[in-house]
């Protein structure tokens, strides 16, 4: 882990949310906050004056909400223009995580059930936490595996924040009926989930992994699972059933209807974003 955690504010209710799990996260590993504001004015008359005091206002309001949550945690502020994906990408390109609210209000309008979210999550080099308004800081970290290239950096992501977090990791591994082998049972999945959590455990020997390969719709399990986990960690994209992960449906139905937290995890470079 490293030294900056981005969060975006807009003085929505969910944004503050997002500031206060932000800041959390900023505590656990010992880096900095930076609030962002992204200012996406409309058309005006030139001659008209840019009274941005209601703006400071709000962004000074959410940078001392993140000092009482985390009195210890360095907390900077800054307003920027442009629209609210190309400001927070650009910010994410020297953060660690990225963190933004589930709705939001101004720069974020429509941020779940829009395309901000899902831009953040397919071009952001950092993973990406999208912050329910009341987050759970109790149950296990749920890891979508699906044994994908891709997807080792989300397993990579899921142990370190368990161990920041002194949490539990429940490895799901989604294995569509209608695509098992014939004959081979679970075997090829259980193999496929120990084999993608390889060595991760004895890095974190303090993180307790509990693996499940469930027979289902892959997108209804993992809504399920999250009802009870205080995170889901999930790839930017994978192979099997979590094909076309991020900009297929399985990323979408998490990012609108997963009860916690999600963060998504981008392997790859930059480059390897469709």
């Amino acid at each position: 882990m490293g030294n900056l955690v981005v969060v975006g504010a807009d003085g929505s209710s969910s944004s503050l949310a997002a500031v206060g799990t932000a800041a959390r996260e900023a505590q656990r590993r010992r880096a900095a906050l930076r609030v962002v504001y992204a200012i996406n004015w409309p058309v005006r008359p030139m001659y008209a004056p840019l009274d941005t005091t209601p703006l400071n206002r709000l962004i000074s309001e959410a940078a001392d909400h993140a000092r009482r949550v985390a009195p210890e945690v360095t907390v900077t502020e800054a307003m920027l223009p442009g629209d609210t994906v190309s400001v927070l990408e650009a910010e994410s390109r020297t953060a660690d995580l990225l963190v933004v609210g589930a709705r939001g209000t101004g720069g974020f309008i429509g941020m779940l059930l829009g395309s901000t979210a899902a831009s953040l999550a397919a071009h952001s080099p950092c993973p990406v936490m999208v912050a329910r308004e009341e987050p759970a800081d109790a149950g296990p970290i749920v890891l979508c595996v699906d044994g994908s290239p891709a997807g080792e950096a989300a397993v990579e992501f899921a142990f370190a924040e368990a161990a920041l977090r002194g949490a539990e990791i429940s490895a799901v591994h989604v294995w569509p009926p209608d695509h098992a082998p014939a004959g081979t049972g679970v075997e090829i999945p259980e193999r496929l989930l120990a084999q993608a959590l390889a060595g991760h455990a004895q890095t974190h020997p303090d993180v307790t992994v509990r693996r499940e390969v469930a027979s289902g719709e892959t997108r209804e399990v993992l809504i399920e699972r999250s009802r009870n986990a205080q995170l889901v960690v999930v790839g930017a994209r994978g192979r099997g059933g979590f094909t076309g992960l991020l900009l297929g449906s399985v990323s979408q139905a998490l990012l609108h209807h997963a009860h916690s937290s999600v963060v998504v995890v981008r392997g790859g470079t930059q480059s390897d974003v469709p």
